[in-house]
């Protein structure tokens, strides 16, 4: 079985009809590893593994379509983008959407003050929730019955493929998807007069198409 794939998405989409937490109600969380606070890179792993050890080895993953979305920016590679300040966000938010066995679910935190706790935050609910499965109490549909994503709102337009929003084929090589996503990035990036959104919809439209062709 191969690695769980999972999809960096920025900026933060917090999910439709969850409250946030007050700045002021944000508190320093307690998870440490080998007596340290976590880092971005343990945070991640923590998600990785949780919804990892959901699926049974050997077995096709129960858990697919994974997105982490959060107000860092990484690059391609899964590393922190050297072009933006380092320094933690604002909104330290994190939401996880996924789908369990077909069933589209979200699990977002803000309660704690960085980004990797928020991870570690929904990586340990992950575990609480298989808890109920291993303890035969409930069966895990039944113990993400609360974190069903909601639709878009009415009316809203559906996402468009990738192709699309670089307006290239959908067979487009790597260098045409790259030159593509160059003559778009040159109006929708944030520093040329666009928006955050515009140029986090073209990124993951890159990544996406490289990933379909095998890139």
């Amino acid at each position: 079985m191969s690695d769980l794939q999972i999809q960096l998405d920025y900026p933060l989409h917090w999910p439709i009809g969850r409250p946030r937490t007050a700045d002021r109600d944000r508190k320093p969380a307690l998870w440490k590893r080998d007596g340290r606070s976590l880092n971005l890179t343990e945070g991640r792993r923590r998600i990785r593994t949780a919804l990892s050890a959901i699926t049974k080895a050997g077995r096709k993953w129960r858990t697919t379509g994974v997105v982490l979305s959060l107000n860092i920016r990484f690059t391609q590679n899964g590393t922190r983008d050297q072009n933006v300040s380092h320094r933690d966000p604002d909104d330290p938010g994190v939401a996880l959407y996924f789908s369990l066995d077909g069933q589209p679910l979200v699990l977002a935190c803000d309660r704690w003050n960085t980004v990797q706790d928020n991870m570690a935050a929904i990586a340990a609910h992950i575990e609480a929730l298989r808890g109920q499965e291993r303890w035969g109490v409930a069966d895990l549909a039944q113990a993400f019955a609360g974190h069903v994503a909601l639709p878009s709102p009415a009316g809203a337009a559906p996402p468009k493929a990738w192709w699309e929003v670089l307006g290239v084929a959908r067979s487009a090589s790597a260098q045409e998807i790259d030159r593509a996503w160059r003559e778009a990035m040159a109006s929708a990036h944030p520093d040329r007069g666009g928006s955050n959104e515009a140029a986090a919809q073209l990124n993951r439209a890159r990544e996406d198409g490289k990933r379909a062709n095998g890139m």
